[in-house]
């Protein structure tokens, strides 16, 4: 997909009927938009649903092509990232969404809030957190990156496949580890690094989360050790209207460990955001007299 001058732009996958409040979904790292199937899939009443491929993942273009498309600075960021995702979906006419995001994906999201927050009419967080890397963990994505950038290979990364499944998952579920592997190995190297930079330098957004208004819901696998229950009740703390939804016996992946618990989760959060869209127009006519 192309801007108007003929600019790349992020692709989103679209199903489920149009004219109804989109839910939009942004995918961990480091895969595409391929994750959230599972919860699509289990999404009743045919909502609109676009799932994003963030920049330099699926069939999007990269991250310096987006930030050059936006008239951004090449560095990683994801600012950049929040930006390209806003301005594909305001390309494609929606201007309000319930966003949800996994991990990646949640700090996304979280950045939408900040940078464009009349987009996000609902926000989910799914085994996400909102608080910056740790020194440690910042210098750990930077040498993957290094590693990724010098051997043009995603092998740095493979690990994952296992480290973001429960315990539980792990050795039970030899599916699930085939999945991300097969998912990891269709991304670039380059998007890889891109993103582990961006990610390394984004910035705690605790209060952001304390500043949104609108329906929110975080999710957590309960054997999530990348980011646990304690990082989700921090950001269940933070906002002003959350519920908090711990899935058993899984990890980071809950969305495919578990898929029906986080499908109904996005599907009440999507209500409840329909609602207070409804409320809210409801409300104006009365002020104009309609």
């Amino acid at each position: 997909m192309t801007t108007t001058d003929g600019m790349p732009q992020v692709h989103t996958m679209r199903r489920g009927a149009p004219d109804r409040l989109p839910l939009v979904l942004l995918h961990g790292f480091p895969l595409d938009h391929r994750m959230w199937l599972d919860v699509v899939d289990l999404l009743t009443g045919d909502p609109t649903v676009l799932g994003v491929d963030l920049p330099g993942f699926g069939a999007s273009p990269s991250g310096p092509d987006a930030a050059q498309a936006l008239g951004a600075a090449a560095d990683p960021s994801l600012e950049v990232v929040a930006d390209a995702v806003a301005a594909a979906l305001r390309g494609q006419g929606v201007d309000r969404a319930v966003v949800a995001g996994l991990s990646l994906g949640g700090y996304v999201a979280m950045a939408l809030v900040e940078r464009h927050p009349d987009l996000v009419a609902g926000l989910g967080l799914v085994d996400t957190k909102s608080t910056a890397d740790t020194e440690e963990a910042r210098a750990k994505r930077l040498e993957i990156a290094r590693t990724v950038t010098a051997e043009m290979r995603v092998d740095a990364v493979l690990g994952m496949r296992t480290a973001l499944l429960g315990t539980t998952n792990r050795v039970g579920r030899p599916d699930l580890t085939e999945r991300l592997e097969l998912w990891i190995r269709d991304q670039g190297p380059a998007a890889i690094a891109w993103v582990q930079e961006a990610m390394a330098a984004r910035p705690d957004r605790t209060h952001v989360l304390a500043g949104y208004q609108g329906p929110a819901v975080v999710v957590v696998g309960e054997e999530d050790e990348i980011a646990p229950v304690a990082a989700a009740q921090h950001m269940v703390d933070a906002l002003t209207d959350a519920e908090l939804v711990v899935v058993p016996a899984v990890g980071h992946m809950s969305s495919n460990e578990s898929p029906e618990p986080v499908a109904s989760a996005l599907r009440n959060l999507l209500a409840r955001a329909e609602a207070g869209a409804s409320a809210g127009a409801a409300a104006g006519g009365e002020r104009t007299g309609n």
